[in-house]
């Protein structure tokens, strides 16, 4: 009897091991903002202001664009004659620089996850990189660009895709272009990502519009794309929940529920002993 009630034990905890992690929804909050070139004291003042009002329309997760701190001076097109020099030195400042201190301790006075792109000065080198504070003021999510149109000259390429666990669920990000390779978005999502976070500086529209879908529907994620001009909050199964309207400043609002109820719906259909060349250099 003993042995059968130990058996009876042991069984039903393996049921409830077994169960799916219980959903959990937060509200995130898209800042649609265009910075000023250079201007990161008058830019980050703005993203406090925005970030001020989105934690008290009930925002949890807080998200700008790319290259937000500092404007995006680093891509060649839009700073035609930057030098490597200038670049590190006015644009660029490491995770711990004085603005990013101040954007952590925004983060714990608004009790809010908050993330912002920024030139970062690391190891002498500068990437284009994003950063999550959490409400405790701890580094929850810290992703580097890795894929661009080689138009970023002074800007080091990113190697790694994190993913971070939070009370929320599983967060990856990917930075502008990277969302136009499929496989970016992929590996995050076979990592056990729940959300992407793609803040963004260049191409919108249509065309953009109906990828940011795909990529959330295809990899069983939801996507919030946040640019200066265009804001898509998208849940995994490629609707559009909010967007903005029209291309001023303004806050962009959804509730999101993870994990996500089609998390690797097309995933578990996967043949990845055929893929293989995909990994083979061209």
């Amino acid at each position: 009897m003993r042995s059968l009630l130990t058996a009876l034990v042991v069984l039903a905890n393996s049921v409830v091991l077994a169960q799916p992690p219980a959903e959990k929804s937060f509200v995130l909050a898209a800042l649609s903002l265009t910075p000023e070139p250079w201007d990161k004291q008058a830019n980050y003042a703005k993203l406090e202001r925005f970030a001020r009002q989105a934690a008290a329309q009930g925002a949890q997760v807080i998200v700008a664009p790319e290259g937000y701190l500092e404007g995006y001076v680093g891509n060649q097109h839009r700073t035609p004659g930057l030098t490597r020099e200038r670049y590190a030195a006015e644009a660029a400042e490491p995770l711990d620089g004085p603005l990013m201190r101040r954007v952590r301790s925004l983060a714990v006075e608004l009790k809010v996850y908050l993330m912002t792109g920024f030139a970062e000065l690391r190891d002498g080198r500068v990437f284009n990189s994003a950063v999550m504070f959490g409400p405790d003021g701890a580094i929850v999510l810290h992703y580097s660009k890795s894929h661009t149109m080689n138009d970023e000259p002074f800007n080091t390429k990113g190697v790694e895709f994190p993913v971070a666990a939070t009370e929320y669920g599983q967060w990856g990000a990917l930075i502008c272009f990277d969302r136009q390779v499929p496989e970016t978005a992929r590996i995050l999502a076979l990592k056990g990502a729940d959300i992407l976070f793609v803040p963004a500086w260049g191409g919108y529209g249509e065309m953009n519009d109906l990828m940011m879908r795909v990529r959330a529907y295809e990899n069983g994620v939801h996507l919030a794309f946040v640019h200066p001009k265009r804001a898509l909050l998208i849940d995994a199964g490629g609707t559009i929940l909010a967007q903005n309207d029209g291309e001023h400043d303004q806050i962009v609002l959804a509730r999101f529920t993870t994990p996500s109820r089609r998390k690797g719906s097309l995933l578990q259909y996967r043949r990845p002993e055929l893929y293989r060349d995909l990994t083979q250099p061209r």
